[in-house]
């Protein structure tokens, strides 16, 4: 499975962008998918992760009410809605995918994105 992320760029706090994660390779229709995001001179932390069958989502404290994710098993993407963006949310945002239920953890996803920077101007 090859994921492509995209959408990122530089926005002004308050602003919105939506990311999109395409999967090539192989159908990831059964695939939970999870959107991380390091900062410099951070870890990879989690930010928001969802059910194969998109029933099921989950999101991190810091990004819950502003963020949504959501997939289109037809496209083989999924997306992350990004509203109310803070400075605090600049980072490389990496979309990962990964067999069976959806996980906080990046060691436990198989197959990752290359990346695409958030930048968000005060």
């Amino acid at each position: 499975v090859q994921l492509q992320a995209s959408g990122g760029g530089l926005v002004q706090a308050g602003g919105s962008l939506r990311l999109s994660c395409a999967a090539s390779g192989r159908t990831v229709s059964s695939y939970a998918m999870g959107w991380f995001r390091q900062a410099p001179g951070k870890e990879r932390e989690f930010v928001a992760a969802i059910r194969w069958s998109g029933d099921s989502t989950s999101y991190a404290d810091s990004v819950k009410g502003r963020f949504t994710i959501s997939r289109d098993n037809a496209k083989n993407t999924v997306y992350l809605q990004m509203n109310s963006l803070k400075p605090e949310d600049t980072a490389v945002y990496y979309c990962a995918g990964r067999k069976y239920g959806y996980s906080w953890y990046p060691s436990e996803y198989d197959y990752w994105g290359q990346g695409t920077l958030v930048t968000v101007s005060s």
